[in-house]
């Protein structure tokens, strides 16, 4: 969830040194994921997982995970406009106990309104051609996710 004051914050390297950060857009059917630094504050695109079931979800996850090894993974929680959970909101949260669980990472949940269609209007406007568009959606969603994490963990925590 997205907070004021990242609870998180505290648990990141400080001061010129980095932690690798992985994040997903969780979905039934595919998974975005994004890599980023919190050293530069950046997210990328990395992935989209086609999750036709649940094995194959935790192998292509485990995968990038061995890939990247990051200190802290980020899943979107999805909502409704209004803040309200939902169904997927149930399952993104399933989802993120079993990251943790299964990988023995800290987890974070980030507040995922819009992204999607922050997604999709990013790539309209770089040009990408609409049927070109769906693969990509979902990792550049992640992308967003991951962005707002590192947004928020780099601002001052009022401590100074």
């Amino acid at each position: 969830m997205h907070r004021t004051d990242p609870p998180y914050a505290s648990r990141l390297t400080p001061h010129g040194t980095s932690t690798t950060v992985l994040a997903f857009d969780f979905g039934e059917k595919r998974i975005g994921a994004a890599v980023g630094d919190t050293a530069v504050g950046i997210a990328h695109p990395l992935a989209t997982l086609a999750a036709t079931d649940k094995q194959r979800r935790y192998a292509a996850v485990a995968a990038l995970i061995r890939e990247w090894q990051p200190s802290l993974v980020v899943v979107g929680l999805p909502t409704h406009l209004d803040g309200t959970e939902h169904e997927l909101s149930r399952l993104a949260r399933k989802f993120a106990r079993e990251l943790g669980t299964r990988f023995g990472l800290p987890v974070e949940l980030v507040d995922e309104r819009l992204t999607s269609a922050a997604a999709e209007s990013s790539l309209r406007e770089s040009g990408v051609a609409t049927r070109k568009r769906r693969p990509l959606v979902d990792r550049v969603a992640a992308q967003h996710i991951l962005q707002s994490y590192l947004d928020a963990a780099a601002r001052p925590t009022g401590n100074a």
